[in-house]
């Protein structure tokens, strides 16, 4: 069912729109000085009103990131057990690092910023740590049509992103402030970029459900025995 395809895409799209709306309404009502310096997305989304905006949109792609992370692990899971270890780990780490977003988002730097900092820990460092085992099962899960170029190209955005965080965090501490914003703007948008790469993969993806199973073994050993001795 090609529709799941639309789901990464949406993500990718709506983020990247909303987080440069913010900066937009930042720079319009001069909540951030251009002339100062090229302003960190935080800094665009830590006053009313375009804080709120930022909230909901950190809110909005947690919601859609879970339900990416979800469906990854379901798929990984249906071709092959071969991989289970790994890929039940990845999920613990996607869902966390979608859970880092909502927390940075509604928790502003201008608010709290050690929350802030923990939920931007949670979203980029345990996100990049994701997507490198996402990259890893790209290539030891169950035979992709698309691997020989969606690898590649993972592995190229994964580079990117590692590169971008180190530079983010060595340029901020020594005092290059626009230079480490720049990082970290090309980082989101690296990060949004390998969530829309699992649209090559969801479009091969027929359903997608989530079932319960009841645990018959467990049932019956709680069923007394009613049986009379003779």
């Amino acid at each position: 069912m090609w529709a799941w395809a639309l789901l990464p895409v949406i993500l990718a799209v709506g983020g990247t729109a909303g987080i440069w709306a913010v900066y937009g309404v930042a720079v319009s009502n001069e909540s951030v000085n251009l002339t100062a310096g090229f302003p960190y997305i935080s800094a665009c989304g830590a006053y009313y009103p375009q804080s709120c905006w930022f909230s909901q949109i950190c809110n909005v792609s947690s919601f859609l990131i879970i339900w990416i992370v979800v469906i990854r692990y379901q798929q990984v899971r249906d071709l092959g057990y071969q991989c289970r270890r790994t890929n039940l780990a990845a999920l613990v780490l996607g869902s966390i690092s979608s859970i880092g977003i909502s927390i940075l988002g509604n928790f502003q730097q201008s608010v709290s910023l050690g929350i802030h900092l923990f939920g931007a820990f949670l979203a980029f460092i345990v996100g990049l740590v994701y997507f490198w085992m996402q990259l890893w099962l790209t290539y030891k899960a169950e035979p992709s049509q698309d691997r020989h170029w969606l690898g590649p190209l993972r592995a190229v955005l994964c580079s990117l992103c590692t590169v971008f965080l180190i530079a983010m965090v060595v340029l901020h501490n020594t005092g290059s402030k626009s230079p480490a914003a720049m990082c970290e703007w090309a980082l989101v948008m690296t990060f949004f970029l390998l969530f829309a790469s699992f649209a090559a993969e969801f479009r091969l993806i027929e359903c997608h459900q989530l079932t319960v199973h009841k645990q018959i073994g467990a049932k019956k050993k709680q069923q007394p025995d009613h049986r009379r001795e003779p």
